[in-house]
C-alpha cells in the first residue's frame, strides 16, 4: 500500500477501494489523446488489468497531445497499443497490460470486450462508439463516453439499466461533415481534462462506488473557461438499443464492411450513412493537402494516401490494403 499511500488516504476510496482497483479489469478502446491519458492515470492509480485496443501507429504529430509516446515511438512507427504498453510497464510493473493492435469490429468485440468491468471510450468516431454502446448494453457493462476537439469536450457515463445509453442521446449520428482534430485542431489541455474526468469516473466504478458516478453530461471549453453540466435525459423506451434491445452493429445487419480492392492497393469504405457536402469538405481539407473536387467526387492527397470521397459517404482510400488503416484515415479526415 505504500505505493498508493496518498491515494489510500483519500477517505472515500481508502484501502478497501484500493484493493478493489487492484482486482479490477478495464478495457480502453483507442489509445490516442484520451486513451493514452486514461491508461497512464489508471495504471499509476493501480488498476490491476488494462486491455489496450487501438488500430493506429504513433506519428510525430501525435506527441503534442498523446501522453504516453515519445519521439522514438514515432520514428519507429510503433503501434500505439504496443508503445503504450511498453511505457506503462515502466510506470507500474505490478499491473498487467494487454495490448491489442486491432480495429474494434462486430467480429472481434466479444473477444476484446468480454470479461472486463468497465470500458473507456478513447475513440475518434461515432461508429465505434455505437458498437461499444451495443456491446455494453447487451452485456450490462458500464462505459464512459468522451470526446474532444478544438478546445471543447464532453463526458457522459453509460450505466446499463440505470442511465440513458448512447443511442438514447444520439439515435442517429450527426449529419454532414463533422470537425475533427485534423480539420479543427485540438488543444492538449482539453484532451487532458476530458481524460481526467473519464478516469475519475472509472476510479469510482472500479473501487466499488458506481452510485457516486454523476448521472450528468459534462461539457468543458478550456479556451473560454465555460463548464456546464446537464442531467442526463431519461432512458428512452423506444431506443433501438436499450429500449427494444436490438443490436444491428453487433449482428452485422447495418454495416457495409471495408473492402480491400484486389490489385489496386486501395480500400473501399463506407462508414458515413449521411450525405456529404463535398464543397464544405473541400474547404476543411484544403489546408491539409491537395484537394480536387466537383459535384461528383472529391479527391484529397495527403502523405502517401489518396482519398476519393463520394456524396453518399463512400470513399476509396489508395495507398493501403489495410482496412483498419483505411478506417482510421476515413475517421481522421472525413469525421464519421
Amino acid at each position: 500500500m505504500d505505493r498508493y499511500s496518498r491515494q489510500v488516504r483519500f477517505s472515500p476510496l481508502g484501502e478497501n477501494g484500493q484493493r478493489q482497483l487492484e482486482g479490477a479489469r478495464l478495457a480502453i478502446v483507442g489509445c490516442g489523446a484520451l486513451g493514452s491519458f486514461q491508461a497512464a492515470s489508471l495504471a499509476r492509480a493501480g488498476v490491476g488489468y488494462l486491455r489496450l485496443i487501438d488500430r493506429d501507429y504513433v506519428e510525430l504529430n501525435n506527441l503534442q497531445r498523446q501522453w504516453l509516446y515519445d519521439e522514438s515511438d514515432a520514428e519507429q512507427a510503433l503501434p500505439k497499443a504496443v508503445a503504450a504498453a511498453q511505457q506503462l510497464a515502466r510506470l507500474n510493473s505490478s499491473i498487467l497490460v494487454e495490448p491489442h493492435v486491432s480495429d474494434l469490429t462486430a467480429a472481434n468485440a466479444l473477444d476484446l470486450l468480454m470479461d472486463v468491468d468497465l470500458i473507456l471510450d478513447g475513440t475518434d468516431n461515432f461508429e465505434t462508439r455505437y458498437l461499444i454502446n451495443e456491446f455494453a448494453v447487451r452485456e450490462s457493462v458500464p462505459w464512459i463516453y468522451g470526446a474532444a476537439v478544438s478546445s471543447y469536450g464532453l463526458v457522459m457515463p453509460v450505466i446499463p439499466g440505470e442511465t440513458a445509453c448512447f443511442s438514447c442521446l444520439y439515435p442517429e449520428p450527426p449529419s454532414g461533415v463533422q470537425p475533427t482534430c485534423e480539420t479543427a485542431g485540438v488543444l492538449n489541455t482539453i484532451t487532458a481534462a476530458i481524460g481526467a474526468l473519464q478516469s475519475s469516473m472509472a476510479l469510482q466504478i472500479l473501487s466499488g462506488h458506481p452510485d457516486l458516478v454523476p448521472r450528468r453530461i459534462t461539457t468543458v471549453d478550456v479556451w473560454t473557461g465555460h463548464i456546464r453540466q446537464l442531467e442526463q435525459p431519461p432512458r428512452q423506451p423506444d431506443c433501438t438499443v436499450c429500449g427494444m434491445r436490438r443490436f444491428p452493429l453487433l449482428d452485422g445487419s447495418c454495416r457495409a464492411a471495408p473492402i480491400s480492392l484486389c490489385g489496386r492497393n486501395a480500400v473501399q469504405i463506407h462508414l458515413n450513412t449521411n450525405t456529404i457536402d463535398l464543397a464544405q469538405l473541400a474547404e476543411r481539407l484544403a489546408p491539409l493537402g491537395k484537394v480536387r473536387a466537383n459535384e461528383f467526387a472529391l479527391r484529397f492527397q495527403v502523405d502517401a494516401y489518396e482519398l476519393t470521397v463520394f456524396p453518399d459517404g463512400r470513399a476509396i482510400i489508395k495507398g493501403t490494403t489495410d482496412t483498419g488503416l483505411a478506417r482510421s484515415l476515413y475517421a481522421r479526415y472525413i469525421g464519421a
